[in-house]
């Protein structure tokens, strides 16, 4: 026996504005609002999966016009108008339905309403069970033994089912009797009058004793009260009015037969595709294929690898793309796996590192500028190959960093993350082929050259898609002028490394440890007695019951003694410095000489790691060791830098700072004719800032009104708050907030920045720096308002921390174009923050003086002038 057929009809709009109002606005990587789609999605794979429908149409209202406003002209009048964040998903639902099959459909003059009552009215004749999905009871006049509504309620987690049962149940009325309620009720959202003062509970009263809108005006005598009977008589005329605009039209002149609206699922590629363009990453297992506990690797297309034992024997194009494979995460000591390399789509090698390492035909090749390589992670790459005495020329791509720039937000940027976030499968997870853990190993080489070569075609196949994404972004610049360059110095930085003095490292351990051992003696007579100075549990009660401070927070476990409710007790008790010290030094034994020590290579020097795909405003950090974070307030941590020294005899380190450079960039971007006038002028900033809030003159600036100034200087950088502004100054929110107002008073430039930035990122979803480079907000138009408070502080630094680290990264590349190009000795080493670090001979000292200042004054032209300090010395600590 034939299983009856189904039809679902969904009310598009009504569901999508639902689904907009209950969600957060959610946006995706790219700044594109997705919170209605995302609900309208989860809502269409649930009824998919629960209604299991033969027939499916979403119908969408055509415009704002219809024939009802033939009727009344202010139909629908007084409502809002559409939120711009909602209008833009429209098209994206549209995409996401032809991607699932499933049909949509408007009709112009006509509303959503009036073609699911339509084809509801045509299925229902013919004996076809039809399953209404929307959030207007409007719809429930459609109800009938073959027409089930459901109402969706509580944004679009719960659903009510109305059938002719269930609709008396509830409002003790027939189906056809709605119609007449919503006339005499009327429709605010809709700006249907109805009859003024009657509500639904004098509705549903009338038409349970009168049965229809004629029969109340047939008897109009029998209504009881007095009030209620003037009020149906004097809006006659609106009632029968509005019950003309509430009745859906059942025979409007739908194009699209019950035929077309055939459905026989979705394919669960396309919605995965389209998932994974949008960020839904939570939905893509939810349509996930049949069977999807086979082998994956079983799902991938074939791919032919030519195993190479002569690189003499292939031909290797121009361009191509190149992987090198090494799955440990220190590349500086990692043992490399092979090479993979595509030449077109069809043309796969592997060579095993061995046959690759000992080829001099290979060796040129890598070598020759004029061979172009697409790679990913073009640094990583020079410091293997760097290890080999091979220097690589010729790198044309960097997959990683043009993802990089392009999805700032993610933190996942290997190959097959980058290939699922553009559509692409053919290529497995390292975790697929190597496993994890203590799982992890080396498979056989099959396997393992058809992993590293599914990742050089990924390569080749993706390039010209990442970069079409690139140049509507206007970043192939930002990439090829920028980043790519900057990847292969970092290389070379890192392969070069920095010479340690261990002796200095082993002094200092002992020296740091005499002085704990000091300071826990000194804590332990302020205390009275002796006990565990790393125990919260044990200091606490010190502290706030034997001591008697004062308690500022309590936690579960007991008393507070985080560091921030140390500084505000500073003062309470002499034992507070010596505590917030001993831990301060307890923390650069540990992290920081201790560290250090474990990570010096054979060779003397520490080989640390670029981070130049991580941060979201461009700025590079570093790992194994992180050598941007040695804590310099301290005078001991100060001196780990005298650890650090030249590589040679009779070399010195020379380091390079820009002044004030985030402030510069302010000047620059908000274009403040003060803040450009003083830097202009080559006043002291801070000094200058003290001077206008504070209202008095140079000479009467003192050190306190200086630091203050520079605290909030340097917070508007940051987009500082009032709380945040108090909290580093120890002053009260009002105090902070009037030299915040006074700030802006005295500089309103900056004020108007701050607030054309904020607003241009409402309505881009992002902000640029000078170099355009991306960061995206989506969170700058939530509703929880944190959240938004902290993208629009985002928006406000974003442009300038991420332009200062653009052009101190342009600095760099300039800086060491034209050593290479002078033929200096001296190379850079390493860079910290605002500062660059090389090492040289004493003979070029002289030159550098000249030269280092003047590249990185110039390497972009700015409002303001860029200024330079430098320093030099036989340590980094005596390059100050």
């Amino acid at each position: 026996m034939e299983s009856k057929q189904k039809l679902v009809l969904i009310d598009g709009n009504s569901i999508l504005y639902r689904a907009f109002f209950a969600l957060p606005l959610l946006s995706n990587d790219k700044g594109v609002y997705t919170n209605a789609v995302f609900g309208f999605t989860k809502m269409l794979l649930k009824v998919l999966e629960d209604e299991n429908p033969t027939h499916v149409l979403v119908a969408f209202d055509a415009g704002k016009t219809t024939f009802r406003h033939k009727t009344y002209k202010e139909y629908k009048g007084g409502r809002q108008k559409t939120p711009p964040e909602l209008s833009e998903q429209f098209n994206l639902v549209r995409e996401l339905l032809d991607e699932s099959s499933v049909k949509h459909y408007e009709l112009d003059q006509y509303e959503a309403d009036d073609i699911i009552g339509t084809l509801a009215n045509k299925a229902s004749q013919q004996n076809i069970d039809v399953q209404v999905i929307t959030g207007d009871k409007d719809m429930l006049q459609l109800v009938s033994d073959n027409v089930n509504v459901q109402i969706t309620k509580k944004g679009l987690s719960e659903i009510d089912v109305y059938t002719p049962e269930f609709l008396r149940e509830t409002f003790t009325l027939d189906p056809d009797q709605i119609i007449d309620m919503k006339a005499l009720m009327g429709d605010n959202s809709d700006n249907i009058p109805g009859v003024a003062g009657v509500g639904e509970k004098t509705a549903i009263k009338l038409l349970n004793q009168f049965k229809s809108l004629d029969g109340i005006y047939e008897q109009l005598d029998d209504v009881s009260g007095k009030k209620l009977k003037e009020k149906l008589k004097d809006n006659k005329e609106l009632a029968y009015m509005s019950q003309q605009l509430v009745t859906i039209n059942q025979t409007s002149p739908v194009e699209v037969t019950l035929d077309d609206l055939a459905y026989n699922g979705y394919e669960p590629q396309s919605l995965q595709q389209f998932f994974k363009k949008v960020g839904f990453k939570s939905l893509l297992d939810q349509v996930g294929e049949e069977g999807d506990d086979q082998d994956p690797k079983e799902e991938l297309e074939s791919i032919e690898v030519h195993h190479v034992k002569d690189v003499r024997d292939i031909t290797l194009n121009s361009p191509c793309s190149l992987v090198v494979e090494m799955i440990e995460e220190n590349y500086h000591t990692a043992p490399i796996l092979g090479f993979g390399i595509t030449v077109d789509q069809s043309t796969h090698y592997f060579i095993p590192e061995d046959i690759a390492l000992a080829s001099d035909v290979f060796k040129n090749w890598l070598q020759d500028p004029k061979q172009i390589k697409w790679t990913f992670d073009a640094k990583k790459l020079t410091v293997a190959l760097l290890r080999h005495g091979i220097r690589i020329k010729g790198i044309g791509f960097d997959a990683l960093l043009a993802s990089y720039l392009t999805n700032p937000s993610e933190t996942n940027h290997d190959i097959p993350a980058m290939s699922q976030r553009l559509g692409y499968s053919n290529v497995l997870f390292d975790e697929e082929v190597y496993g994890k853990g203590k799982k992890r190993q080396i498979p056989e080489v099959d396997q393992l050259a058809e992993h590293i070569v599914r990742k050089s075609k990924a390569l080749y196949t993706l390039k010209d898609q990442i970069e079409v994404e690139l140049n509507d972004n206007e970043q192939g610049e930002l990439l090829y002028e920028l980043e790519l360059p900057l990847s292969v110095i970092l290389g070379e930085m890192e392969a070069t490394g920095v010479s340690v003095d261990q002796d200095q490292l082993e002094k200092m351990k002992k020296d740091l440890k005499v002085r704990l051992e000091e300071i826990e003696a000194k804590i332990y007579d302020l205390a009275g007695e002796e006990f565990n100075l790393n125990s919260p549990k044990q200091l606490g009660p010190i502290l706030f019951e034997k001591l008697e401070l004062p308690v500022i927070k309590k936690t579960k476990t007991g008393y507070s003694t985080s560091a921030d409710i140390l500084e505000k007790l500073k003062d309470k008790h002499p034992i507070i410095p010596e505590i917030l010290t001993y831990r301060q030094l307890g923390k650069l034994q540990s992290t920081y000489i201790e560290g250090l020590l474990k990570v010096i290579h054979d060779d003397g020097k520490i080989h640390t790691m670029f981070n130049q795909a991580l941060t979201q405003t461009g700025r590079l950090s570093s790992t194994e060791p992180n050598l941007q974070n040695i804590p310099i307030r301290l005078e001991e941590g100060k001196k780990i830098r005298k650890a650090f020294i030249p590589s040679e005899e009779d070399w010195v380190i020379f380091a390079a700072d820009y002044s004030q450079i985030e402030l510069r960039v302010l000047a620059h971007i908000a274009k403040d004719e003060k803040l450009l006038a003083a830097f202009k002028d080559q006043r002291d900033i801070h000094t200058q800032t003290a001077m206008d809030v504070f209202h008095v003159d140079a000479e009467e600036v003192n050190d306190l009104m200086r630091r203050q100034a520079k605290a909030v200087n340097f917070g508007i950088v940051y987009g500082i708050s009032d709380y945040g502004l108090s909290q580093n100054l120890n002053i009260s929110r009002k105090e902070a907030k009037a030299f915040i107002d006074r700030y802006f008073d005295s500089y309103p430039g900056v004020k108007e920045y701050m607030d054309d930035i904020v607003h241009q990122a409402k309505q881009d979803g992002y902000v640029t720096t000078l170099m355009q480079r991306r960061r995206y907000l989506p969170e700058i138009t939530s509703r929880n308002f944190n959240q938004r408070s902290f993208a629009e502080r985002t928006a406000m630094n974003t442009p300038i921390q991420g332009s200062a680290a653009d052009i101190i990264k342009k600095a760099m590349i300039d800086l060491d174009h034209y050593l290479k190009e002078h033929q200096f000795k001296a190379r850079l080493l390493l860079q910290v923050h605002d500062e660059l670090i090389l090492e040289a001979p004493q003979e070029e000292l002289e030159q550098l003086k000249e030269v280092v200042p003047e590249i990185m004054s110039n390497t972009v032209e700015l409002s303001v002038p860029l200024d330079v300090d430098y320093a030099y010395g036989h340590t980094w600590f005596d390059a100050k």
